[in-house]
């Protein structure tokens, strides 16, 4: 049980992936000390999740599905928060706010906006705490990208002195934070994550995901689709950039195929997991070649495959950084992103930045958030 020094936090995340939402209950502490109280994990109801789909890209009366989705997002988070109190023996009375990043189905930075659909409103009148949501939209304002956010809170929990470290998150979207000793730390997006790969298996294989890479690992990489993958002007951008499915998704996959059906599909699933691979490792050797450490986190960092697939890129490009888990500085992959909102909300309640210009690109620090009182 927290002290009576320590402020209680829950932290709310729904990926790219579109599986579910991660929950996150965490103690700040007076001394800087952020400790996991309790987590708990919600996995979307299947209309939901087709919603949600759908509106990724514009269709007929969105306006009006949008707002429905909406409510059965915050539905969904208010039943993690349940879980979290129930499991944790935690009051609702006790913990200060909840940080929810609710669910991007638009992420346009270049044209002034960004979307993470979500009922906050009815969120912190299901949950009855304070709701500190739409996080980006500040730092879009002050001329940022909005994304990545979590490499402050990397920065704050995983930075080390005596070691240049890259965290990676694998979700949906791949993005990296370089925690460079001591330094101001910078991250962008650094291409597809899962999202492309959960896709293929999804309308090849009835499945969510590559269960380990199993799939991947069955086929044979397609070096010319790779190339041609790997050629997408984003890919090479130079940092601050964000990106999602606005780009990386089904049709953009389809046109990269030209329509190729004597591909077997095992085959592209070895592809797109070497173009997640690359793509990152790509990014760590120009922008972090003194990293000693890649920490994984994400649901791709239980992909065995795919992160033997980065080792390997790392390997051919010289690369002296060794591939772990962020289980290995004490935070297991799949908690990471939500104990980041709890520490995004702190940071909103206690009237500090949550950004880091460096990494998105925005004028200067910038307080993140709006509050929906209980």
């Amino acid at each position: 049980m927290p002290d009576s020094h320590t402020k209680l936090y829950i932290g709310l995340m729904s990926g790219t992936s579109l599986d579910g939402v991660d929950g996150a209950l965490a103690g700040f502490s007076s001394d800087g000390t952020i400790k996991t109280v309790a987590t708990a994990y919600l996995p979307f109801p299947p209309a939901l999740r087709n919603d949600l789909l759908r509106l990724q890209a514009p269709t007929e009366n969105e306006i009006h599905l949008e707002a429905l989705a909406a409510n059965e997002l915050a539905k969904v988070y208010a039943a993690c928060v349940s879980k979290i109190l129930a499991e944790s023996g935690i009051g609702q009375a006790e913990v200060t706010a909840i940080g929810a990043h609710g669910q991007t189905i638009r992420h346009r930075p270049e044209l002034g906006y960004t979307w993470q659909t979500g009922n906050h409103a009815l969120l912190a009148e299901l949950s009855g705490i304070d709701v500190i949501a739409d996080f980006r939209s500040r730092d879009i304002a002050a001329g940022g990208q909005g994304a990545p956010l979590v490499p402050a809170f990397h920065q704050a929990v995983f930075g080390n002195v005596d070691e240049t470290r890259v965290v990676a998150n694998i979700g949906g979207i791949g993005n990296i934070s370089v925690l460079d000793r001591g330094q101001t730390s910078f991250g962008f997006d650094t291409g597809p994550g899962n999202v492309l790969m959960d896709a293929w298996i999804g309308q090849h294989g009835g499945k969510a995901y590559d269960a380990n890479g199993a799939w991947a690992a069955s086929g044979n990489e397609i070096p010319t689709l790779l190339a041609d993958m790997m050629a997408e002007p984003y890919i090479a951008l130079p940092p601050p950039k964000s990106t999602g499915r606005d780009l990386f998704h089904a049709d953009w996959l389809n046109q990269k195929l030209g329509g190729d059906a004597s591909a077997r599909p095992e085959d592209v699933q070895a592809t797109l997991a070497a173009f997640t691979a690359e793509s990152l490792a790509d990014s760590i050797a120009r922008h972090a070649p003194k990293a000693t450490a890649v920490y994984v986190c994400g649901g791709g960092a239980y992909n065995s495959y795919l992160l033997q697939r980065l080792q390997q890129a790392l390997q051919q490009r010289n690369h002296p950084a060794l591939v772990h888990s962020t289980d290995a500085l004490g935070i297991s992959p799949n908690h990471v992103e939500a104990l980041a909102f709890a520490w995004l909300a702190e940071r909103f309640m206690m009237r500090r930045a949550g950004n880091l210009p460096a990494v998105t690109g925005a004028k200067g620090p910038r307080i993140l958030g709006a509050l929906y009182p209980a």
